[in-house]
């Protein structure tokens, strides 16, 4: 068990800030492990948001982490890069990222137990360090962190928007302007809590677009992220009129093709958490988004 005393110098801090920097977690993982009362303050169970103050004895009782009960599944993952920090994979079309409510097979994480070995003890479990999801009906690349070290640098990277999270995507209508930059606040969906929506109130988000082709009735368009909101993109282009092709939430009731969105996470860069080295990489389109891209051509 770790112990630790508050005094003058660090009165006043929300406890998971103070946690995060004083036993060397992400900020994630001190919400967690404070919630289940791993972390406690004078032997109490106490809230993330609760403050220091001075003669206050922040306790960390550590225990032998254990492996995620999760089956490791042969899935095939296409693994981009990887070292013993961290991994890039692809992650294709029609996967689920993470289990959830009951569907705890065939996800990406299964896949990953399989393919290599991981040293994050989040919550006393190793498990993959997942610090960003894409949707389960986007392509393309994620960032995988594959110990602490990784976790806390590479989700501290996410918070200040320094990674470049580059997509390609398929709008409905014709784009007039070449580039764009859309500054909308994004929240739960007053009318359908299920969705997000553009909303007073909500998270400050960012979508940067570029134009790459347009077509009769669609444009192909770039974009990167400023910021990481629950669908994003999707909702920021429905919110100028554009929404994606395929998109069975957000788009029209007549959805054209049978591979959900048409939404690739094509480019990914980051600073590497042990050597500070930028590292980038990039994965082409699919071949059903390469062969809708030729349809619309030959229109």
């Amino acid at each position: 068990m770790k112990e630790l005393k508050i005094n003058e110098e660090n009165k006043d801090i929300r406890l998971d800030k103070f946690v995060t920097t004083a036993f060397s977690l992400s900020r994630n993982q001190a919400k967690e492990l404070i919630e289940l009362g791993f972390i406690k303050v004078n032997g109490n169970i106490v809230k993330a948001k609760e403050l220091t103050k001075v003669g206050d004895v922040v306790t960390y009782e550590q225990r032998d982490a254990k492996p995620l009960d999760l089956q490791a599944e042969d899935l095939k993952i296409k693994i981009v890069y990887e070292d013993e920090d961290v991994a890039v994979v692809y992650k294709p079309e029609g996967m689920v990222v993470h289990p959830a409510n009951g569907n705890d097979s065939g996800t990406l994480v299964n896949g990953l137990l399989h393919e290599m070995e991981f040293k994050d003890s989040i919550n006393d479990v190793i498990r993959p360090g997942i610090v960003h999801r894409i949707d389960k009906d986007t392509s393309g690349l994620l960032m995988i962190a594959k110990n602490d070290l990784a976790v806390k640098s590479l989700e501290a990277q996410l918070k200040a928007h320094s990674c470049n999270r580059t997509y390609i995507a398929l709008v409905y209508g014709e784009i007039n302007e070449d580039k764009g930059k859309i500054i909308a606040p994004i929240g739960r969906d007053p009318q359908d809590r299920k969705k997000m929506a553009v909303v007073a109130g909500g998270k400050e988000s960012i979508t940067n677009f570029k134009v790459i082709e347009r077509f009769k009735g669609f444009t192909l368009v770039e974009c990167k992220l400023e910021t990481g909101r629950t669908h994003q993109i999707r909702v920021h282009m429905k919110y100028i009129g554009h929404p994606l092709v395929g998109d069975k939430v957000y788009g029209p009731k007549r959805v054209i093709g049978d591979y959900g969105q048409f939404l690739h996470a094509k480019t990914i860069g980051f600073v590497h958490p042990r050597t500070g080295e930028e590292m980038e990489f990039s994965q082409e389109l699919p071949s059903y988004f390469i062969e809708m891209i030729g349809e619309l051509r030959n229109k």
